[in-house]
Protein backbone atom coordinates (compact mmCIF):
# COMPACT_ATOMS: atom_id res chain seq x y z
CA UNK A 1 0.00 0.00 0.00
CA UNK A 2 1.51 3.41 -1.28
CA UNK A 3 0.26 6.60 0.38
CA UNK A 4 -1.43 9.26 -2.53
CA UNK A 5 -2.04 12.74 -2.10
CA UNK A 6 -4.51 13.96 -4.48
CA UNK A 7 -5.13 17.54 -5.46
CA UNK A 8 -7.98 18.08 -7.69
CA UNK A 9 -11.47 16.03 -7.43
CA UNK A 10 -13.32 17.05 -10.29
CA UNK A 11 -14.56 15.52 -13.63
CA UNK A 12 -11.57 13.70 -14.01
CA UNK A 13 -9.97 13.68 -10.54
CA UNK A 14 -12.85 11.95 -8.34
CA UNK A 15 -12.93 8.45 -10.47
CA UNK A 16 -9.29 8.10 -10.50
CA UNK A 17 -8.88 8.64 -7.32
CA UNK A 18 -11.50 5.89 -6.68
CA UNK A 19 -9.75 3.81 -8.69
CA UNK A 20 -6.97 3.98 -5.97
CA UNK A 21 -8.74 3.58 -3.28
CA UNK A 22 -10.35 0.83 -4.49
CA UNK A 23 -6.50 -0.40 -5.35
CA UNK A 24 -6.21 -0.24 -0.83
CA UNK A 25 -3.82 2.70 -1.24
CA UNK A 26 -4.34 5.37 1.28
CA UNK A 27 -5.43 8.66 -0.01
CA UNK A 28 -4.93 12.01 1.57
CA UNK A 29 -7.21 14.24 -0.50
CA UNK A 30 -7.04 18.62 -1.01
CA UNK A 31 -9.35 20.83 -3.43
CA UNK A 32 -10.79 24.05 -3.02
CA UNK A 33 -14.47 22.41 -3.78
CA UNK A 34 -16.13 19.83 -1.51
CA UNK A 35 -14.20 16.14 -1.30
CA UNK A 36 -16.19 13.61 -2.66
CA UNK A 37 -18.38 12.04 0.41
CA UNK A 38 -17.68 8.19 -0.63
CA UNK A 39 -13.67 8.83 -0.59
CA UNK A 40 -14.07 10.32 2.52
CA UNK A 41 -16.38 7.47 3.61
CA UNK A 42 -13.63 5.07 2.12
CA UNK A 43 -11.16 5.97 4.71
CA UNK A 44 -9.09 8.76 2.57
CA UNK A 45 -7.90 11.54 4.60
CA UNK A 46 -8.81 15.76 4.19
CA UNK A 47 -6.04 17.80 4.07
CA UNK A 48 -6.41 21.31 4.36
CA UNK A 49 -3.62 22.23 2.17
CA UNK A 50 -0.96 21.02 -0.75
CA UNK A 51 1.43 21.42 1.91
CA UNK A 52 -0.60 19.02 4.40
CA UNK A 53 -1.00 16.71 1.61
CA UNK A 54 2.63 16.56 0.13
CA UNK A 55 3.86 15.80 4.19
CA UNK A 56 1.63 13.05 4.81
CA UNK A 57 1.98 11.21 1.28
CA UNK A 58 4.66 9.69 -0.66
CA UNK A 59 3.54 10.16 -4.04
CA UNK A 60 1.33 13.83 -5.32
CA UNK A 61 -1.00 13.64 -7.81
CA UNK A 62 -2.16 16.95 -9.13
CA UNK A 63 -5.26 16.85 -11.66
CA UNK A 64 -6.23 20.34 -12.26
CA UNK A 65 -7.53 22.43 -15.50
CA UNK A 66 -4.67 24.76 -16.24
CA UNK A 67 -0.88 25.67 -16.23
CA UNK A 68 -1.57 28.56 -13.48
CA UNK A 69 -3.58 26.51 -11.43
CA UNK A 70 -1.10 23.70 -11.62
CA UNK A 71 2.08 26.56 -9.97
CA UNK A 72 -0.27 27.63 -7.70
CA UNK A 73 -0.99 24.36 -6.35
CA UNK A 74 2.67 23.75 -6.40
CA UNK A 75 4.39 26.85 -5.10
CA UNK A 76 1.52 28.67 -3.99
CA UNK A 77 1.24 29.78 -0.34
CA UNK A 78 1.30 26.44 1.70
CA UNK A 79 1.78 24.96 -1.33
CA UNK A 80 3.09 21.20 -2.44
CA UNK A 81 6.54 22.55 -2.48
CA UNK A 82 6.47 23.68 0.87
CA UNK A 83 5.74 20.10 2.22
CA UNK A 84 8.23 18.16 0.13
CA UNK A 85 11.24 16.21 1.66
CA UNK A 86 13.52 13.95 -0.61
CA UNK A 87 12.58 10.73 -1.97
CA UNK A 88 9.25 11.84 -2.62
CA UNK A 89 7.46 12.16 -6.35
CA UNK A 90 5.30 14.79 -7.80
CA UNK A 91 3.13 13.63 -10.62
CA UNK A 92 1.39 16.31 -12.45
CA UNK A 93 -1.70 14.42 -14.72
CA UNK A 94 -2.88 17.86 -15.78
CA UNK A 95 -2.73 19.25 -19.34
CA UNK A 96 -0.33 22.43 -19.40
CA UNK A 97 2.71 24.00 -21.06
CA UNK A 98 5.32 21.32 -21.70
CA UNK A 99 7.57 24.55 -21.48
CA UNK A 100 6.03 25.34 -17.84
CA UNK A 101 6.38 22.01 -16.94
CA UNK A 102 9.89 21.95 -17.36
CA UNK A 103 10.57 25.18 -15.02
CA UNK A 104 8.42 23.36 -12.53
CA UNK A 105 10.19 20.15 -12.63
CA UNK A 106 13.79 22.04 -11.86
CA UNK A 107 11.91 23.48 -9.31
CA UNK A 108 10.73 20.25 -7.43
CA UNK A 109 14.00 18.59 -8.16
CA UNK A 110 15.81 20.94 -6.31
CA UNK A 111 14.10 20.20 -3.12
CA UNK A 112 15.15 16.06 -3.54
CA UNK A 113 11.97 15.57 -4.67
CA UNK A 114 11.23 13.78 -8.42
CA UNK A 115 8.68 15.27 -10.62
CA UNK A 116 6.78 13.15 -13.58
CA UNK A 117 4.72 14.87 -15.85
CA UNK A 118 1.56 12.20 -16.89
CA UNK A 119 -1.34 13.94 -18.69
CA UNK A 120 -4.12 11.62 -19.85
CA UNK A 121 -6.20 10.66 -23.05
CA UNK A 122 -9.87 8.85 -22.85
CA UNK A 123 -11.86 11.98 -21.04
CA UNK A 124 -14.31 11.40 -18.50
CA UNK A 125 -15.41 7.67 -19.89
CA UNK A 126 -11.70 6.51 -19.60
CA UNK A 127 -11.31 7.95 -16.09
CA UNK A 128 -14.38 6.15 -15.01
CA UNK A 129 -13.57 2.60 -16.46
CA UNK A 130 -9.59 3.21 -15.75
CA UNK A 131 -8.76 2.82 -19.37
CA UNK A 132 -6.96 5.89 -19.65
CA UNK A 133 -4.10 6.35 -22.00
CA UNK A 134 -1.04 8.13 -19.57
CA UNK A 135 1.82 9.59 -21.11
CA UNK A 136 4.76 10.07 -19.24
CA UNK A 137 7.96 12.24 -19.11
CA UNK A 138 10.69 12.31 -16.64
CA UNK A 139 13.13 10.27 -14.68
CA UNK A 140 12.93 6.70 -15.42
CA UNK A 141 13.79 5.97 -11.70
CA UNK A 142 10.05 7.61 -10.57
CA UNK A 143 7.98 6.05 -13.54
CA UNK A 144 9.15 2.36 -12.24
CA UNK A 145 8.41 3.82 -8.71
CA UNK A 146 4.66 5.15 -10.09
CA UNK A 147 3.80 2.51 -12.56
CA UNK A 148 1.62 0.50 -10.21
CA UNK A 149 -0.37 3.73 -9.72
CA UNK A 150 -0.82 4.25 -13.08
CA UNK A 151 -1.87 1.08 -14.05
CA UNK A 152 -4.63 1.76 -11.43
CA UNK A 153 -6.11 4.28 -13.39
CA UNK A 154 -5.37 3.81 -17.41
CA UNK A 155 -4.50 0.74 -19.54
CA UNK A 156 -1.59 2.50 -22.16
CA UNK A 157 1.09 3.68 -20.23
CA UNK A 158 4.13 4.81 -21.82
CA UNK A 159 7.08 6.50 -20.19
CA UNK A 160 8.00 9.14 -23.52
CA UNK A 161 11.02 10.84 -22.35
CA UNK A 162 12.58 13.55 -20.08
CA UNK A 163 10.15 16.14 -17.96
CA UNK A 164 7.64 17.46 -20.90
CA UNK A 165 8.03 15.23 -23.34
CA UNK A 166 4.91 13.74 -21.74
CA UNK A 167 2.69 17.29 -22.18
CA UNK A 168 4.05 17.31 -25.21
CA UNK A 169 2.57 14.12 -26.40
CA UNK A 170 -0.26 15.13 -25.08
CA UNK A 171 -0.05 18.71 -27.36
CA UNK A 172 0.07 16.03 -30.08
CA UNK A 173 -2.81 13.65 -29.16
CA UNK A 174 -4.97 16.89 -28.80
CA UNK A 175 -3.73 18.08 -32.30
CA UNK A 176 -4.81 14.67 -33.88
CA UNK A 177 -8.22 14.24 -31.79
CA UNK A 178 -9.07 18.49 -33.29
CA UNK A 179 -8.84 17.47 -36.63
CA UNK A 180 -10.67 14.27 -36.48
CA UNK A 181 -13.60 15.45 -34.85
CA UNK A 182 -13.46 18.05 -37.76
CA UNK A 183 -13.23 15.75 -40.84
CA UNK A 184 -15.57 13.48 -38.98
CA UNK A 185 -17.88 16.34 -38.87
CA UNK A 186 -17.35 17.61 -42.41
CA UNK A 187 -18.00 13.84 -43.40
CA UNK A 188 -21.37 13.37 -41.87
CA UNK A 189 -22.66 16.55 -42.49
CA UNK A 190 -21.87 16.18 -46.49
CA UNK A 191 -23.63 13.34 -46.03
CA UNK A 192 -26.30 14.10 -44.40
CA UNK A 193 -26.35 16.97 -46.57
CA UNK A 194 -27.02 15.04 -49.79
CA UNK A 195 -29.75 13.12 -48.48
CA UNK A 196 -28.04 9.94 -47.26
CA UNK A 197 -28.60 8.95 -43.56
CA UNK A 198 -25.47 9.86 -41.84
CA UNK A 199 -26.64 7.47 -38.88
CA UNK A 200 -25.80 4.20 -41.70
CA UNK A 201 -22.86 6.29 -43.10
CA UNK A 202 -21.28 5.96 -39.64
CA UNK A 203 -22.12 2.76 -39.75
CA UNK A 204 -20.68 1.32 -43.18
CA UNK A 205 -17.70 3.85 -42.66
CA UNK A 206 -16.74 2.11 -39.15
CA UNK A 207 -16.19 -1.37 -40.92
CA UNK A 208 -13.51 0.67 -43.24
CA UNK A 209 -10.26 2.64 -43.31
CA UNK A 210 -11.96 5.56 -41.90
CA UNK A 211 -12.90 4.00 -38.85
CA UNK A 212 -11.73 5.87 -35.66
CA UNK A 213 -12.30 5.73 -32.12
CA UNK A 214 -13.66 9.20 -33.00
CA UNK A 215 -15.96 8.34 -36.01
CA UNK A 216 -17.30 5.75 -33.37
CA UNK A 217 -17.67 7.43 -30.12
CA UNK A 218 -18.27 11.08 -30.99
CA UNK A 219 -19.55 10.63 -34.53
CA UNK A 220 -22.47 8.63 -32.97
CA UNK A 221 -23.06 12.31 -30.81
CA UNK A 222 -23.33 14.01 -33.79
CA UNK A 223 -25.86 11.85 -34.99
CA UNK A 224 -27.90 11.75 -31.63
CA UNK A 225 -27.35 15.14 -30.98
CA UNK A 226 -25.91 14.07 -27.70
CA UNK A 227 -23.24 17.20 -27.07
CA UNK A 228 -23.10 16.87 -23.06
CA UNK A 229 -19.97 17.54 -22.06
CA UNK A 230 -17.51 14.79 -21.50
CA UNK A 231 -14.17 16.82 -22.52
CA UNK A 232 -15.24 20.62 -22.55
CA UNK A 233 -14.98 22.84 -26.12
CA UNK A 234 -13.11 25.29 -23.31
CA UNK A 235 -10.64 22.81 -22.46
CA UNK A 236 -9.69 21.96 -26.10
CA UNK A 237 -9.11 25.11 -26.96
CA UNK A 238 -6.54 25.52 -23.89
CA UNK A 239 -4.85 22.46 -25.26
CA UNK A 240 -4.88 23.78 -28.82
CA UNK A 241 -3.42 27.02 -27.34
CA UNK A 242 -0.30 25.13 -26.05
CA UNK A 243 0.06 23.49 -29.52
CA UNK A 244 -0.28 26.55 -31.31
CA UNK A 245 1.74 28.84 -28.95
CA UNK A 246 4.64 26.05 -29.17
CA UNK A 247 4.62 25.92 -32.49
CA UNK A 248 5.53 29.69 -32.69
CA UNK A 249 8.31 29.27 -30.41
CA UNK A 250 9.46 26.67 -32.89
CA UNK A 251 9.48 28.46 -35.97
CA UNK A 252 6.34 25.98 -37.27
CA UNK A 253 3.10 26.65 -38.98
CA UNK A 254 0.38 24.35 -37.96
CA UNK A 255 -2.53 25.64 -40.53
CA UNK A 256 -5.25 22.61 -39.45
CA UNK A 257 -4.52 23.36 -36.12
CA UNK A 258 -4.91 27.10 -36.43
CA UNK A 259 -8.44 26.04 -38.53
CA UNK A 260 -9.94 23.95 -35.83
CA UNK A 261 -9.47 26.66 -32.93
CA UNK A 262 -11.11 28.68 -35.03
CA UNK A 263 -13.92 25.78 -34.92
CA UNK A 264 -14.23 25.93 -31.40
CA UNK A 265 -13.76 29.93 -31.00
CA UNK A 266 -17.40 30.18 -33.03
CA UNK A 267 -18.91 27.05 -30.95
CA UNK A 268 -17.65 29.26 -27.40
CA UNK A 269 -18.95 32.62 -29.74
CA UNK A 270 -22.72 30.73 -29.71
CA UNK A 271 -22.52 30.03 -25.85
CA UNK A 272 -20.85 26.53 -26.21
CA UNK A 273 -17.48 26.47 -24.80
CA UNK A 274 -19.30 23.96 -22.22
CA UNK A 275 -20.11 21.41 -24.79
CA UNK A 276 -18.62 18.38 -25.26
CA UNK A 277 -15.73 19.13 -28.07
CA UNK A 278 -17.75 16.99 -30.90
CA UNK A 279 -19.78 19.69 -30.70
CA UNK A 280 -17.50 21.49 -33.31
CA UNK A 281 -19.64 20.02 -35.66
CA UNK A 282 -21.94 22.53 -34.89
CA UNK A 283 -19.90 25.39 -36.27
CA UNK A 284 -19.66 23.58 -39.49
CA UNK A 285 -23.44 23.06 -39.70
CA UNK A 286 -24.02 26.82 -38.91
CA UNK A 287 -22.18 27.53 -42.08
CA UNK A 288 -24.23 25.14 -44.20
CA UNK A 289 -27.67 26.47 -42.47
CA UNK A 290 -27.75 22.08 -41.60
CA UNK A 291 -27.29 19.77 -38.95
CA UNK A 292 -26.24 16.65 -39.01
CA UNK A 293 -29.00 14.40 -38.10
CA UNK A 294 -31.65 16.07 -40.52
CA UNK A 295 -31.14 14.14 -43.40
Amino acid sequence: MMKIGFIGLGTMGRPMAGHLQAGQHKLFLHDITPLPKELIEGGAVACKSGREVAQQSDVVIVMVPDTPHVEAVLFGTEGVAAGLSKGKIVVDMSSISPLATKEFAGKIEALGADYLDAPVSGGEVGAKAASLTIMVGGPERAFNAVKPVFDKMGKNVTHVGANGDGQTTKVANQIIVALTIQAVGEALLFASRAGADPALVRQALMGGFASSRILEVHGERMVKRNFAPGFRIELHQKDLNLALEGARSLGLSLPSTALAQQMFSSCAAHGGKAWDHSALVRALEMMADHEVAKA
